[in-house]
């Protein structure tokens, strides 16, 4: 446990540290009225237990309170290191350079980036906070992984006190292509930051890519191949690898809950509540510009008042969770979606059936599930998405071979669930089309695309995904890397 007066674990250390910006668990009211912890779902935490239980591990992040310093303590197996942020560092860090400057330069600038000096200055300061965090409890030697967008300085500042580490950092949303990220104006210091580690990994081949060609041109460092090098005089001299390392989904958790009793006969009541209609169509989004939600809006208005799809006939369930409430952009958002779901259901619900129906809030898994299966076509219109795992869910609870995923070219999944129907939702007329053929597809063609994307998925799964990446940075040989002192001639 942490020392409350100084702040430094006890013992020798961790042999493997994961550093994000949240701990994998959310806070509880427990029976008694105390507050306590439980451990929150995801793909991240599922994949990391077992490296976790096998390896000394531990787990550094944010605790989700305010001006709450809490001491490290342990949760199903893994060792939880709490760093404290307060409300002006979620105004200045999380919300302001990480959600309002990094998010929409890293979603090809479909709102403009906000670039302020005082965000700036407290991401380098928050970055730094996490980062002594690794420092005090990484064992001699450890393996540290540093994930997403909001701590991308974190593995220089680690390489710097610690060089004996081994570092790994996974970007979660997209890299940008060089002439969109020159315009930020520390982008020597963000490139320079993620450099630090042994391995970047990206969810496409194109992010790697460009993050190499942003590197040769506004950084000291010469690429080749996948291979970023330092110059002599850099203070820096370790290589660091780019590649491709496409996240995926516990395959096996979403098969065993689609063959659920329970969950299928929730499905069936979901389609019973909605009038049994002919096509169910969904969206599952977080409330975000980049999701393409105005946009599959637009469309399936259009099909409707072209009465291509018949009011009683059809109903397009959209989950839209809520993000980032306290954001303008976000806020003006969520009046322009509800303003549009008011215009379809006004004007196309009868008092029998609906045809739409809006969801502002977050469900579980198994809830997820029942939705997944009483769906017809998934609709995946995200204007950029790193990856998106919601089409890979969808796709995973269909066992049974029914079911069209409709999915944006412009999302990470789009590379590997090839057999889906692609669209670019830019495109409305295109977009009109292919969710016409996803709602006409035969049975016959909807179980042969189903079962090829389904063996995918089963062969690259999120525990491959982990242990690829975890086996690529161990491989990664650091001794024949001069050091700083030998470069310099010491």
């Amino acid at each position: 446990m942490d020392n409350p007066t100084t702040g430094q674990d006890t013992g020798n250390g961790y042999d493997f540290v994961v550093v994000a910006n949240r701990l994998p668990v959310d806070r509880v009211t427990n029976p008694d009225g105390t507050q306590g912890f439980r451990r929150s779902p995801g793909g991240l935490v599922t994949a990391l237990e077992p490296v976790m239980a096998s390896s000394d591990g531990a787990w550094v992040g944010w605790h989700g309170g305010i001006d709450d310093e809490l001491e490290s303590f342990d949760k199903d197996n893994i060792h939880l290191v709490p760093v404290p942020l307060s409300e002006d560092d979620l105004e200045l860090y999380y919300e302001g350079f990480s959600n309002s400057t990094l998010w929409p330069l890293y979603h090809d600038v479909i709102v403009p980036p906000a670039y302020h000096r005082t965000w700036w200055d407290r991401y380098k300061r928050i970055n730094q906070r996490f980062a002594d965090a690794v420092v005090r409890i990484a064992a001699p030697n450890a393996t540290v992984w540093v994930h997403d967008y909001q701590l991308q300085l974190v593995p220089r500042l680690l390489r710097l006190a610690r060089p004996d580490l081994k570092i790994g950092f996974f970007l979660h949303i997209p890299f940008p292509a060089a002439s969109l990220f020159s315009q930020l104006p520390w982008r020597r210091q963000i490139l320079e930051g993620l450099a630090g580690a042994d391995l970047v990994g990206f969810q496409r081949e194109a992010d790697a890519t460009n993050f190499l060609r942003c590197l040769r041109r506004f950084t000291e460092y010469q690429t080749k191949d996948h291979e970023a090098t330092p110059r002599p005089e850099h203070d820096l001299q370790n290589i660091c690898r780019a590649d491709a390392h496409p996240i995926s989904i516990d395959y096996e958790q979403i098969r065993r809950l689609s063959r659920d009793p329970q969950i299928i006969a929730r499905a069936a009541q979901i389609r019973h509540e909605l009038g049994n209609p002919k096509t169910i169509m969904l969206g599952v989004d977080r409330l975000d510009y980049t999701k393409g939600i105005r946009h599959r809006l637009k469309a399936y208005g259009e099909l409707l008042n072209d009465e291509q799809l018949q009011a009683g006939d059809v109903c397009l369930i959209q989950v839209a969770s809520p993000s980032r409430e306290n954001v303008d952009t976000y806020m003006e958002l969520r009046d322009q979606v509800e303003l549009m779901v008011g215009q379809i259901t006004g004007q196309f619900d009868t008092l029998s059936h609906t045809t739409l129906r809006y969801l502002h809030h977050s469900y579980p898994l198994k809830e997820m599930m029942s939705l997944y299966l009483a769906a017809d076509v998934l609709l995946v219109t995200a204007l950029r998405d790193g990856m998106n795992l919601v089409a890979k869910e969808y796709v995973a609870a269909h066992q049974d071979g029914r079911g069209v995923l409709v999915l944006s070219e412009f999302t990470g999944a789009a590379d590997q669930l090839t057999q889906s129907v692609m669209v670019n939702p830019h495109d409305i007329d295109g977009m009109k089309v292919k969710i016409m053929q996803a709602v006409n597809m035969p049975e016959g063609e909807q179980e042969k695309r189903m079962k090829r994307m389904n063996h995918h998925l089963a062969e690259f799964d999120v525990a491959r995904w982990s242990n690829r990446f975890l086996t690529e940075l161990s491989q990664i040989n650091t001794s024949s890397i001069p050091t700083v002192a030998a470069a310099n001639g010491s």
